[in-house]
């Protein structure tokens, strides 16, 4: 059984679509961040950052239980643990963690900053938002040649795209118009479809 200790943030959604993919047993604990449930001590002993998501698996690599804390390492994790969504084939498994660091290198820091400037900043500050905005655009234009190429970020459907996914969601926050991203349109609509990443969104 894995425990999951989430809030409906990308981040955390990232890892709720993986549980639905994989379709191992999870129980959602919710960790209201706006209430600053993260800095409690029960939540800080599973993840000394005060960060959601984090995971306790029950059945750790060694029969004892784990926790797992930061979204990538949690994915990581449970593709290794199941064999699924991360190839074996070190080219391949190459590809798909080279493009699930620019998600978490490039993608959530840079959207994540696009959202707080546009959004939640007290004051709006031109020179943020400016700067943040045309990142944001850039990775979308990364992103966007590389799906021209492929279906998928890595080729196949991998935790590559399970970890995008969640932080694409919300091009609205990021005052983005997916038309503009065609092929980055083609991928969103495919994902949208799936049902796994439709339960995963709705979690907790």
């Amino acid at each position: 059984m894995i425990d999951l200790y989430t809030w409906g943030t990308p981040n955390g959604r990232k890892v709720s679509i993986m549980l639905e993919e994989i379709g191992l047993p999870y129980t959602v604990h919710k960790i209201d961040i706006g209430k600053g449930d993260q800095f409690k001590p029960e939540f800080i002993a599973i993840n000394p950052n005060s960060k959601i998501p984090a995971i306790v698996d029950s059945d750790g690599p060694d029969g004892k239980p784990i926790s797992v804390f930061e979204s990538g390492a949690i994915l990581i994790y449970l593709a290794e643990k199941t064999g699924r969504f991360l190839p074996a084939a070190p080219r391949a498994r190459s590809e798909v963690l080279q493009w699930l660091m620019f998600q978490m290198g490039g993608v959530g820091p840079m959207f994540g900053q696009n959202h707080h400037f546009r959004r939640f900043a007290p004051e709006k500050i031109p020179y943020g938002i400016e700067r943040y905005g045309k990142e944001t655009e850039r990775l979308y234009g990364v992103m966007d040649a590389r799906l021209a190429k492929v279906s998928h970020l890595a080729g196949d459907y991998s935790i590559a795209d399970i970890a995008t996914y969640p932080w694409v969601s919300r091009h609205d926050y990021q005052e983005i118009e997916l038309s503009r991203f065609s092929n980055v349109k083609r991928w969103f609509d495919a994902l949208s479809a799936r049902p796994a990443v439709q339960r995963g969104m709705k979690v907790p």
